[in-house]
């Protein structure tokens, strides 16, 4: 029989199911197939029932299946079990065949993968798909790269099932080559982190600070929701606010405020470290969650070490309060984005990647966990100017951050005064601030380098690039030990 199979795919967990039924229902035949065989027969028994969805109960079985050249995309865990796959998965391919790893693997892993697959005459794509389990079902947000030559192999599978957005246009589109569509993921996954832990800080301020109700912060995070935070992440922090237990009382409250981690922020965070890029906002969204892991060691300093009480004095008009939160929150999410665009520029002048910067904002528009009405305002941005060189240059954000910074000053300085913890609020604030400056004091802390290490330092009346020592103790010599990067 002749193979009907479009695409095979690997891993029948919650994810690889619904993208399997989205791809079905978008007219693809799909090959199913799991570790754990009598997934597959369960998958085909309920699930997939009626549909024209292919079930394999081998790898031989799954690629027999598929049309030429095989597309096989694999929703696993991250790490080992990827490339256990791929050594089962290459025996039975042939040149010109494409593997697919859909899955939030570190970036360096897939540029790894591509280049031995490539050298084996096979093509290979590493690609984001964010959404979760109803963006999977009914249309996530798509980042592919790897080998250029598999994208048009992909291309229509992946536009089809793709969310959409003004125009019918995809949130979907070729990234780059090597590792760049999960490197591009990862930035999504730590800038939601960002979002993240600025809402909670927004609620924190809300609910401890001025005393606001569940039921009165579901109104302000719905009103929010139509302006210019309009986001999928302040839409469902609305409905949790107002989501009551079975008893009548808010469930939200009942919850245990320690917060979880897969590991996405954490590399985002390392890989700005490893380029020198400051993403102080997803750094302490990161550490935010790791403090909250602290949960018993915090329940045992609050009885013993004194602060202010955690309530806002005199905040005036309440609702002129909540604004300034509004605002505070607004100019802290462009920070964040603005940090995140700077890492993908580093990681692609390092990596020799052409990104379409305009082109990910809008792949991010929808489907995605962090989509919003503001990241049309991004794609506006760089199609304005492709060479932009960071969010807080361009005249709509600029005007955006100078319409904002009053109030977001003003809350910062009270959550401080009040014992608040609002480290994304506060870091955004420092970069802000540390970006406008045209001088800060790392002259003095060069001059400290140089004396306790001989590390040298520039001068402002010589040009750039010649370095000095000077023998600040008249007993350390004249030899410097090496420059700096800066």
């Amino acid at each position: 029989m002749e193979p009907q199979g479009d695409l095979a795919l690997i891993g029948l967990a919650v994810m690889g199911q619904n993208l399997i039924l989205n791809m079905n229902d978008h007219g693809f035949k799909v090959v199913a197939f799991n570790r754990t065989v009598a997934k597959v027969d369960e998958f085909l028994a309920n699930e997939a029932k009626g549909t024209q969805i292919i079930g394999a109960h081998s790898i031989a079985d799954m690629v027999s299946k598929l049309k030429r050249p095989r597309r096989v995309m694999m929703l696993v865990k991250a790490g080992s079990a990827v490339d256990d796959f791929i050594a089962q998965i290459v025996p039975h391919l042939e040149k010109g065949d494409i593997i697919i790893d859909g899955g939030n693997s570190l970036y360096t892993d897939s540029a790894r993968r591509a280049k031995e697959l490539e050298a084996k005459g096979l093509l290979f794509i590493g690609t984001g798909v964010s959404g979760g389990e109803e963006g999977a079902r009914h249309g996530p947000s798509i980042m592919p790269g790897g080998s250029p030559e598999a994208w048009p192999f992909v291309k229509e599978i992946f536009q089809s099932v793709s969310a959409k957005v003004e125009g019918g246009t995809p949130c979907c589109d070729w990234v780059g080559e090597g590792g760049s569509g999960h490197f591009v993921k990862m930035v999504h996954n730590g800038i939601e982190y960002g979002d993240m832990q600025l809402i909670c800080e927004a609620y924190q301020l809300m609910h401890q600070g001025l005393g606001l109700s569940n039921d009165e912060m579901h109104e302000v995070f719905k009103e929010w929701n139509t302006g210019v935070l309009d986001s999928y992440l302040i839409e469902i922090t609305r409905d949790i606010l107002a989501y009551k237990d079975t008893d009548g009382t808010p469930l939200v409250d009942k919850i245990v405020d320690t917060a979880g981690q897969k590991g996405t922020g954490k590399w985002t965070v390392n890989s700005a470290l490893d380029c020198g890029i400051p993403i102080t906002l997803i750094a302490e969204a990161v550490f935010s969650r790791c403090v909250s892991a602290l949960k018993n060691e915090r329940v045992e300093a609050a009885k013993v070490i004194d602060g202010p009480n955690g309530k806002i004095q005199n905040p005036g008009d309440r609702k002129e309060f909540v604004d300034a939160i509004r605002d505070a929150l607004y100019a802290s999410k462009i920070v964040s984005y603005a940090q995140g665009y700077m890492l993908m520029k580093a990681a692609a002048k390092e990596n020799n990647w052409n990104l379409n910067y305009g082109g990910i904002a809008l792949m991010w528009r929808g489907g995605c966990i962090i989509r919003s009405r503001f990241l049309g305002k991004i794609k506006d941005a760089f199609d304005t100017n492709a060479h932009l060189q960071n969010l807080l240059m361009d005249p709509y954000f600029k005007g955006e951050i100078d319409r904002c910074q009053a109030g977001w000053r003003k809350v910062v300085a009270a959550a401080v005064n009040a014992g608040i913890p609002v480290p994304a609020f506060s870091t955004a604030l420092a970069f802000f601030d540390g970006y406008r400056s045209a001088r800060l004091p790392a002259n003095l802390l060069q001059a400290q380098r140089d004396y306790f290490g001989a590390h040298t330092y520039e001068r402002l009346d010589k040009p750039r690039g010649e370095f000095f020592h000077t023998n600040w103790t008249g007993k350390g010599g004249n030899t410097a030990s090496s420059t700096y990067n800066a």
